[in-house]
């Protein structure tokens, strides 16, 4: 099998109340398969990884922050998936951004985005840590939980 190997960056969106964005999207080539997933994509030609992640960020969230305050990576991760048919080995990096709140605006998602992201929430610890949904990364409580709580 070949992967198309691919370079990304994601944020890790943290509200004053300890709560992360996560999107709920779904794959084209499979209907009826959700999951959650922190902002982010895949990264431009000569883009660095933080500025990717604040491109992306700004696109899906309508966010816009300075690359440089997102600081240095905080997760970094090769995962493996299939997307609209096609199977991807992503080498991705995860920056961590406070905000106090923020009110996504989607006006920014490009054809592919509008079409498969069908909404986004805030979601707890708690609520990541009891949920049976698909959320990725995988590992994002145990990711988190040193970052965000205090």
């Amino acid at each position: 099998m070949t992967h198309i190997e691919r370079r990304a960056a994601r944020v890790l969106l943290v509200d004053a109340d300890d709560r992360v964005l996560l999107l709920h999207g779904s794959d084209p080539a499979r209907p009826g398969h959700f999951w959650w997933f922190t902002p982010g994509g895949g990264l431009d030609a000569g883009e660095t990884p933080a500025e990717g992640a604040a491109r992306e960020l700004f696109e899906e969230t309508g966010l816009r922050v300075d690359p440089a305050a997102l600081g240095s990576p905080v997760h970094d991760e090769v995962t493996s998936f299939s997307y609209d048919g096609r199977d991807y080995r992503q080498t991705q990096e995860f920056f961590l951004h406070r905000v106090q709140s923020w009110e996504v605006d989607t006006a920014g998602f490009d054809a592919d985005e509008r079409a498969t992201i069908t909404e986004h929430r805030w979601w707890t610890l708690a609520s990541l840590a009891a949920t049976d949904e698909r959320i990725f990364p995988v590992d994002l409580v145990p990711l988190l939980t040193p970052l965000v709580v205090r």
